[in-house]
């Protein structure tokens, strides 16, 4: 059983920042990667960050010296640092976590979504 518990969105001025935090409460098995993805209106599902449980990161392009993400292992809980918002970062923003299942599999969990609005 996964639960995913997502806080930190809201209403920004462009140029503004934000925190994203998303908890994970995960019974037997271990957490992988965790990472962020957003959606916005009209628009498929992208990716914004992801971090592994050794400390590697992975950012879209879109968001690269703007936004930082990190994670507590022992709180099993990832972050998203976002500055310099732009209102094209307006999006419904997802916590994705992947976690280690028997025989080498992998298991994708989401979060319910949290949504941030930049004005210009």
């Amino acid at each position: 059983q996964v639960q995913l518990v997502e806080s930190g969105g809201g209403l920004v001025q462009a140029g503004g920042s934000l925190r994203l935090s998303c908890a994970a409460s995960v019974s037997f098995f271990s957490i992988d990667a965790m990472g962020w993805y957003r959606q916005a209106p009209g628009k498929q599902r992208e990716l914004v960050a992801a971090i592994t449980s050794g400390g590697s990161t992975n950012y879209a392009d879109f968001v690269k010296g703007r936004f930082t993400i990190s994670r507590d292992n022992a709180k099993n809980t990832v972050y998203l640092q976002m500055n310099s918002l732009k209102p094209e970062d307006t999006a419904v923003y997802y916590c994705n976590v992947v976690l280690r299942l028997p025989i080498g599999s992998r298991g994708n969990y989401w979060g319910q979504g949290t949504h941030i609005t930049v004005s210009s």
